[in-house]
């Protein structure tokens, strides 16, 4: 039964599909928004950087142009010695063929200030401050005329220049001047969406030279509100860059612009060089953005209603076989006999779920009978874990015993001699390296738990490895009473493997025949195949019963019985063999045929190249009790 406030999955899944789908439609609108907008802002950017530069080039190779036409026709002969009338002839020519708009072309007689010809009346065109003696062009900059005073202003032509080169008469006095009055460029307003701007020309004082406003030609940076931020402007063009940036010249006016400055001053009085600046609104930037905000509110709309007229028609596609088989999951406890799971679905994977389903039902009961299992293993193991935790700490709490108690008769002079004291350090220095060897055990046992167990194999020879190990095991065996067999061959085996790790197999192995064996021999022989070699270490000692040899190989498990626990051991020696014999590649088992009737260990190892050997030192094993 539902519980209050639960919905279906009908519900859920109509609900859910707006949920998800209708915000992440609005998040990517928004994305494409901004990205449209950051995307028209910045081709707003660079097109007005370039239409700065293409402004100041233009205004710089514009003035060189006239500097150059003016020096060239001062140097004419029809302006050193013609008649006036030939002169303004000359003039008017002049004008149609200079590239910028000419407002006046002026000859001028020093001497007196008269005008001997011009191109536009009698009228003075020379400013005031101009300098008689100057032998050069003199550029300056002339404000336009005041609307009612001078006459009528002219809100298009702006960037008014006046050049002017004095002329020597024939004895070589400077006599003459030509003057122009030009005008660089003329303010045009702008179509929505054009991008090459309005221009804005400041001098390095913070004069206005030109603006789209008239009015504002003439004024100082130093009275704008944005006064900062023009002033950054500056700054950086006249140190080389160029680039956009926003700026307000009326506050609560937003404008983008892009900036340049021109590379050489411009006028001679005072010698300054402009800041040329392409100015436009934010609004007229981003024109177009209304549009493809209207495309995707547009497109937004059409796919919330898709997507809702698509979950309708999905939902029962998805919720009918959900329902199904729900209601078998829920019935299916109540029936002794299990009635058919539905099937032939239209979709291919609810089939698939309704076939898992029945499997999972089957499994269910396997499960129950292997879990009841399980546990009950669990607790066996449980308890063997138990056993050897309560074994472990019995071996090592007796070598500490041991270990403690003869260190302390040394160190309280208890001892009647110093040959007494010896003995007792030895006993504990045996003592502890048995400590060490359990201990050893148990990190050993831990790596593997872990899979940290690793080993590093290099070709070594089998026999040799295996006369080391009987020339070290061969005082315990002899200690004991025991014969020792050995037939290993005279001739090398070569394998792969870890010789510090195998030699710590072998002595294990071996000193596990030694410990489990009173009386009789240990017999180790090899017998080598094609590809591999097997080694066999037998023992005359108490055996194992067959019952009990498959748990020998495995961690914290140890043979109970009265007969082998007089034996110390933590019983981790043959499975830490097994793991580090599998390592090298090799197989190691064990076989008895019980109780006092021996065991015999055979390793089985792979056989590598002779030729792979490095160059082996015979060594021949002769010791009494001991026949190889």
């Amino acid at each position: 039964m539902a519980k209050f406030r639960q919905s279906s999955f009908r519900q859920i899944l109509v609900t859910r599909i707006l949920l998800v789908f209708v915000p992440v439609l609005l998040v990517g609108e928004m994305v494409a928004l901004n990205k449209a907008r950051s995307s028209l802002l910045n081709t707003a950017r660079q097109n007005l950087t370039e239409s700065a530069v293409n402004k100041g080039e233009k205004i710089s190779d514009d003035i060189a142009a006239l500097r150059s036409n003016l020096i060239t026709a001062s140097q004419t002969k029809v302006i050193k010695s013609g008649s006036p009338f030939q002169i303004e002839q000359f003039l008017k020519q002049l004008q149609k063929q200079l590239p910028t708009k000419i407002d006046c072309l002026q000859f001028t007689y020093l001497k007196k200030g008269e005008i001997i010809a011009s191109s536009c009346g009698m009228q003075e065109i020379t400013p005031s401050g101009l300098s008689p003696t100057s032998d050069d062009v003199d550029i300056q900059f002339i404000l336009p005329s005041q609307s009612g005073k001078t006459g009528k202003k002219d809100k298009q032509n702006q960037l008014q220049l006046f050049l002017s080169i004095p002329i020597a008469n024939q004895r070589g006095n400077l006599a003459y001047r030509l003057s122009i009055k030009t005008t660089l460029y003329q303010q045009n307003p702008n179509h929505p969406g054009s991008l090459t701007g309005l221009l804005v020309v400041i001098a390095e004082d913070g004069r206005v030279l030109a603006h789209p406003l008239p009015e504002r030609i003439g004024t100082n940076i130093k009275d704008y509100a944005d006064v900062e931020r023009i002033q950054a402007i500056v700054k950086n063009a006249l140190g080389g860059s160029n680039n956009s940036s926003n700026l307000s010249f009326v506050e609560g006016e937003e404008l983008v612009t892009g900036f340049t400055a021109t590379t050489k001053p411009i006028t001679t009085r005072p010698s300054q060089r402009w800041i040329v600046l392409a100015v436009t609104s934010v609004e007229n930037a981003l024109f177009g953005l209304e549009e493809i905000k209207l495309i995707l509110i547009v497109l937004t709309v059409g796919l919330i209603g898709a997507s809702l007229l698509a979950s309708f028609y999905l939902v029962p596609y998805l919720a009918g076989p959900v329902e199904e088989l729900r209601d078998y999951a829920v019935n299916l406890h109540s029936h002794h006999a299990a009635q058919p799971i539905p099937r032939n679905f239209k979709i291919r994977e609810f089939n698939q779920l309704a076939q898992a389903l029945d499997q999972m039902v089957e499994r269910l009961k396997d499960w129950a009978e292997e879990l009841e299992i399980a546990w009950k293993e669990a607790k066996s193991a449980n308890q063997v874990k138990s056993q050897f935790l309560a074994t472990t700490s019995h071996e090592l709490r007796n070598p500490l015993n041991i270990i403690i108690n003869c260190v302390r008769l040394v160190r309280d002079d208890l001892c009647d001699s110093r040959e007494e004291e010896l003995e007792f350090l030895k006993k504990a220095d045996d003592t502890a390296i048995h400590l060490l060897k359990i201990i050893n055990d148990l990190l050993d046992i831990s790596k593997i738990e872990a899979g940290k167990l690793s080993v590093t194999t290099v070709p070594l020879d089998l026999r040799q490895l295996l006369l080391e190990v009987i020339n070290l095991q061969s005082v315990s065996v002899q200690y004991k009473g025991l014969q020792l067999i050995c037939d290993i061959g005279d001739k090398p085996i070569p394998i792969k493997s870890d010789a510090i790790k195998l030699k710590q197999v072998l002595i294990n192995i071996i000193g596990n025949a030694t410990k489990f064996t009173d009386e009789g021999n240990i017999q180790i022989t090899t017998s080598i195949y094609q590809h591999y070699v097997l080694v066999s270490i037998k023992d005359t000692g108490i055996g194992i019963d067959p019952g009990e040899q498959g748990k020998l190989f495995r961690p914290f498990v140890m043979v109970d019985g009265t007969t082998t626990r007089k034996f110390e051991g933590t019983g981790l020696g043959l499975a830490i063999s097994r793991n580090l014999i599998e390592l090298m590649g090799g197989k190691i088992t064990l076989e008895s045929l019980g109780l006092n009737q021996g065991t015999t260990v055979i390793i089985k190892l792979p056989l590598i190249d002779l030729a792979l050997l490095p160059n082996p030192e015979k060594k021949d094993v002769v010791r009494n009790g001991v026949r190889s």
